[in-house]
């Protein structure tokens, strides 16, 4: 019986397919050392962390220890420390805990939709919004952000590193514009955590989001900062638990999981992982701009640096579409992303690029590449075995290409 084509494609979950994953800014898996630790808190250390007796008590000291990790790996008092479900939570309690009618709130256009979408919420409740568009390479520029305070500005939220381009935006002025002015500061950093230093104390934030499953815990835990006197309120009501500001039995396990990963996370910042990280991305980056029509999204076309989360790329490809592109590539084992994966499956080309000025159609021709902090050289090497030959190959049959489009 003949060989036919279809005969000869290999299924995405072949085990003889090599697999790379280069889509961590979605998610990432679990480090062992994460899971050893968290091991104790599913089976032995059970208890409510709220109970007296012993098995609440073993509960709550797992707690404990992982709320002095995250006030090390923030830089502040332990009691500002708030664990919750992730960044959404984080996001969302910033803008729905602070704002009232008639206040003013300052976000930019190319925040994720846990900010974007609750000032779009609150924009119905009387509370006036402010959306600040970036630069062509991505970056805010805190003028924009001091021309637009007013005298009812109360709030202002900026994300540190982009969840797509990975750029980091300039928090630290932005940051002593919000004190002159008197607003709250929120950041979002579900993107930096584990990737770039950080610290709330010399930012001079009021509240600070990270999301567990961005930095190797597990989903459906996070934590934040919270400055002293902050008059946020909880969005979810009932028990007294972390200090009344978040109500619900704590997610110990998870919890103690976000501490261990923190702490990996720290280490990471000073053994050479991140240097590492960011070669390889840089690698990558040279080796796939080698193809005619590439580009990279949040650089500076003058060639002047962009600060960059280390393992973050974002690329264009002309006359390709980005959803068949993380298609093929899928098929040869290399998992990227078109955007945010919390858009996966829209229609809608990345709000983020066309905050940026690209078109749609090249907002749609671009796929983000964002490494595991375990990426290897063999990673890259493979990814760059496979991305040329699918990018071909789709423009083969592109009507740009093929000269079909009428």
């Amino acid at each position: 019986m003949p060989v036919t084509l279809l005969d000869m494609v290999v299924s995405p979950t072949d085990p003889r397919l090599t697999r790379v994953y280069m889509d961590a800014n979605a998610t990432t898996p679990l480090l062992p050392e994460v899971i050893e630790a968290m091991h104790p808190y599913w089976m032995e250390h059970f208890g409510n962390a709220s109970s007296i007796h012993l098995h609440g008590q073993q509960a709550r000291r797992g707690v404990d220890q992982a709320r002095e990790i995250l006030a090390e790996f923030f830089n502040c008092h332990p009691a500002e420390v708030v664990f919750n479900s992730g960044g959404t939570e984080g996001d969302n309690t910033a803008v729905f805990g602070l704002l009232r009618p008639g206040d003013h709130f300052i976000t930019t256009a190319i925040e994720h939709s846990a900010v974007l979408h609750a000032a779009q919420n609150v924009a119905q409740r009387g509370i006036d919004v402010t959306f600040i568009a970036p630069r062509p390479i991505g970056l805010i520029d805190p003028a924009d952000i001091r021309a637009a305070v007013r005298p009812g500005t109360r709030l202002i939220s900026v994300m540190l590193a982009n969840n797509e381009t990975g750029v980091i935006q300039p928090v630290e002025e932005i940051g002593r514009i919000a004190a002159e002015s008197g607003a709250f500061f929120h950041i979002d950093a579900v993107q930096a955590a584990g990737k770039i230093p950080f610290d709330v104390r010399r930012i001079g934030c009021h509240l600070f989001s990270i999301s567990g499953h961005k930095m190797h815990a597990p989903k459906g835990v996070g934590a934040m900062f919270v400055r002293r006197g902050t008059p946020v309120e909880s969005l979810l009501v009932g028990g007294s638990h972390e200090r009344r500001r978040r109500a619900g039995t704590e997610n110990v396990a998870g919890i103690v999981g976000l501490g261990k990963a923190a702490e990996l996370a720290m280490n990471s910042l000073e053994d050479g992982t991140i240097e590492r990280v960011s070669a390889l991305r840089d690698r990558l980056e040279q080796e796939i701009l080698r193809l005619p029509g590439t580009g990279v999204n949040g650089v500076d076309p003058g060639g002047k640096p962009v600060p960059r989360a280390a393992n973050t790329t974002n690329v264009w490809f002309d006359h390709v579409e980005g959803e068949a592109l993380v298609i093929a590539l899928d098929l040869k084992g290399v998992a990227v992303s078109g955007g945010s994966a919390c858009h996966s499956g829209a229609t809608e080309p990345s709000h983020v690029l066309m905050a940026m000025g690209l078109d749609k159609t090249r907002a749609r021709a671009s796929l983000r590449f964002s490494l595991l902090k375990t990426a290897t050289d063999a990673d890259v090497d493979y990814a760059l075995s496979v991305v040329p030959d699918a990018v071909r190959r789709l423009r083969a049959v592109s009507p740009v290409e093929a000269g079909t489009l009428g």
